[in-house]
């Protein structure tokens, strides 16, 4: 049996994040994953990226990987623009009156899982298993094991679930889980599109959903992120390219001229899930795991790196203390504190949904009120635009940039 501090369960951005958030601690490190990404990249983006705040990239910077972030690509937005298909109201937010160089960075998930398994490479006292997957998990007194598939077994103080949305960990734990269906699907894609998008990230509120154009690398191509019922997101999955084109651009309000997908479009159930525990002895849980959220405001990742920081920033001051980083004990302050703010997350993303929906003339007219207010409004917007960029929302072992 081989013996760590600590198991991560899942090696996607938000486990291998932990994994760098505690390199050089002297924890011996597990890391558990299936498969390991596609070195190359292909000349058309993935359909899955992430919009990253300030803060998450400040945390990439402090562990090593924002380095391989911009060795491969990536796109800084300086503006963003939000508005309501077929009304007056819109709200505009720029990183120049904040005195910051970019609202944020759109990267591809896979550059970003790239760029942090190269910053785990030779680092002392962390160990990648893979292709590896953890079939059982017996939780005692001092430790916890992992059984794999393999036969082999695995023994930690603590172990962590970072295994996305459908956690196999969270399930073995059996930790209740809140959930309830947006009624959506978000149908993802890339697209050329005839005028650059000039760093510019927009979302239209159209009368089927939130469509979301997140600027890409090349001036001419975004990733789209359209929120609609299923029924009408299979429709556009599986409609020729010819159409899909026409429609979209006709969405977006021909804001970039004409969009031309590149590649395969696919469609995505959107749930909120919510784990009723964050932690359990010898068990903590961060990311999609412990939480999901509409992707309205592209909170997501965001979210699961400011749980890495938190739990990272607990582990440490325990270990400093002489503590055991596995009770529940020790993982309390973490659970409390990255529960009460996707809490506040997924209460803001639901009260957004609902005032967006609808399309009664009244409920446009105070929507389209409210956006005007707000842009105007400087102080508010200022206020929201930080808050969304994180900033100042690093625990402090994280704020001072080593690398």
């Amino acid at each position: 049996m081989q013996t760590f501090d600590l198991i991560i369960n899942g090696g996607g951005m938000v486990g291998l994040a932990l994994a760098g958030a505690l390199k050089g601690s002297g924890l011996r490190i597990a890391i558990i994953e299936g498969s390991v990404p596609e070195q190359t990249l292909g000349p058309v983006a993935d359909n899955r990226v992430s919009a990253l705040s300030l803060v998450s990239q400040q945390l990439l910077r402090r562990i090593g990987a924002w380095q391989g972030i911009e060795a491969r690509r990536l796109q800084p937005y300086t503006r963003m623009e939000v508005w309501e298909q077929d009304s007056f109201g819109r709200i505009q937010f720029d990183a120049a009156p904040l005195r910051q160089p970019a609202l944020g960075h759109i990267v591809e998930n896979r550059v970003i899982q790239l760029a942090l398994l190269e910053a785990l490479e030779g680092a002392a006292g962390v160990t990648l298993v893979t292709p590896a997957r953890a079939t059982s998990l017996q939780v005692g007194e001092s430790g916890a094991v992992l059984q794999l598939e393999d036969g082999r077994a695995l023994a930690a103080k603590l172990v962590v679930a970072a295994d996305g949305a459908h956690s196999w960990l969270r399930r073995q734990a059996d930790i209740p889980l809140t959930s309830w269906d947006y009624g959506h699907h978000a149908l993802v894609a890339t697209v050329q599109t005839k005028d650059p998008h000039c760093g510019v990230a927009c979302q239209i509120f159209t009368p089927d959903g939130p469509l979301a154009f997140l600027p890409l690398w090349d001036e001419h191509t975004c990733s789209i992120v359209w929120s609609l019922p299923p029924a009408r997101a299979d429709a556009l999955t599986q409609c020729d390219e010819a159409d899909f084109n026409r429609r979209l651009t006709v969405a977006f309000d021909g804001r970039l001229g004409l969009c031309q997908v590149l590649g395969a479009r696919s469609a995505i159930p959107l749930t909120a899930r919510f784990a009723r525990d964050f932690a359990r002895e010898r068990l903590a849980l961060i990311g999609d795991a412990a939480h999901t959220i509409h992707p309205l405001a592209g909170q997501g990742v965001n979210l699961g790196l400011l749980d890495v920081a938190a739990l990272a920033e607990q582990i440490l001051s325990v270990q400093r203390a002489g503590g055991d980083i596995g009770r529940l004990e020790s993982l309390r302050p973490f659970e409390r504190a990255r529960k009460a703010e996707a809490a506040q997350m997924l209460t803001a993303m639901e009260g957004l949904k609902r005032l967006f929906a609808g399309r009664h003339p009244l409920k446009k007219l105070v929507r389209g009120v409210g956006l005007l207010v707000t842009d105007l409004a400087v102080p508010i917007k200022e206020r929201f635009i930080l808050a969304a960029m994180g900033v100042e929302a690093l625990p402090p072992t994280f704020t001072n940039e080593k690398n």
